[in-house]
């Protein structure tokens, strides 16, 4: 009687200690207060750098998908991404909706460690999707002489999957920048000019630290766009700068390559991030105007 009075003792102490044990290893929001919530240490898109724009609302309906593939020797990245481009009212108010359908990815373990994430790639037969970014903008200044300026509002929601392996951020985050663009040269037919644009602004993302809830930074770019018959090539150089300076900080040089017909665009894209942003990024898509 002794020995099962034991053995019952015995089993139910492994029940009570053993079995929480267990089922706190396996659950991965235990490590959900060890995720550190800047661009250096979640995926590529997590944290979407500010696009430097040409500094006027759009004038015409576009509609983009686009295949990319993000490199960084600890994490190797492939998304599928839809973009629509709306005018509300042609030339002065404009909205564009960009979502990122499909993602996959292999970490290496020394940067699932360091980001405290739980797989390095997403386990067999499932599936997830990123993060919704709704963007208006407001053209507040058109003048050939002194320049274009346009403002956006820009609001990324908390759609994406795939926080346990630090993918996307589970938290809304919003930024308001102000763009200035202006003709440097431009021939008299319109088929070959060159264009200046520049951008600040203020970014804004909630965080888990139970203390500050949000990281506030201040957010930049400048580059040009270059023209030439159907060919456009935009070059620049953009980022955030966050006052937490935990990873918070990235910067990355755009480069994108398009070509034109028939309101049909092929664009090639090839991104160089620094910094905090430690992806090289390329693309391939497809644009249909209307």
């Amino acid at each position: 009687m002794k020995s099962i009075t034991c053995l019952l003792i015995f089993t139910l102490t492994a029940f009570f200690y053993v079995c929480p044990i267990k089922a706190q290893g396996d659950d991965w929001r235990d490590k959900g207060d060890l995720l550190i919530y800047s661009p250096r240490y979640f995926g590529p898109s997590a944290f979407p750098i500010p696009e430097l724009r040409s500094g006027k609302a759009p004038h015409r309906f576009e509609a983009e998908i686009q295949g990319r593939y993000h490199y960084y020797s600890g994490d190797k990245t492939k998304d599928i991404f839809l973009r629509a481009l709306i005018p509300v009212v042609k030339e002065r108010v404009g909205l564009e909706i960009t979502w990122i359908v499909a993602e996959k990815y292999k970490l290496t373990p020394e940067t699932r460690d360091e980001r405290n994430a739980v797989d390095v790639e997403l386990p067999d037969h499932e599936s997830y999707s990123g993060d919704i970014v709704i963007s208006t903008f407001f053209q507040v200044l058109r003048s050939e002489k002194w320049a274009d300026v346009l403002v956006s509002l820009n609001l990324k929601t908390a759609s994406g999957g795939r926080l346990c392996d630090a993918r996307f951020t589970d938290a809304a985050s919003y930024w308001l920048d102000l763009t200035a663009g202006k003709d440097l040269l431009k021939n008299y037919t319109g088929t070959a000019s060159l264009r200046m644009q520049a951008l600040v602004g203020f970014y804004c993302w909630m965080t888990n630290d139970r203390v500050h809830r949000q990281n506030d930074a201040i957010s930049y770019g400048a580059g040009f766009t270059g023209t030439f018959k159907n060919f456009t090539l935009t070059t620049n150089l953009s980022g955030f700068y966050g006052y937490k300076d935990n990873g918070d900080r990235p910067v990355v040089l755009r480069n994108n390559l398009t070509y034109e017909f028939r309101k049909n665009i092929i664009s090639l894209r090839y991104n160089h991030g620094m910094k905090d942003y430690l992806y090289d990024n390329y693309g391939i898509g497809y644009i249909r105007c209307f």
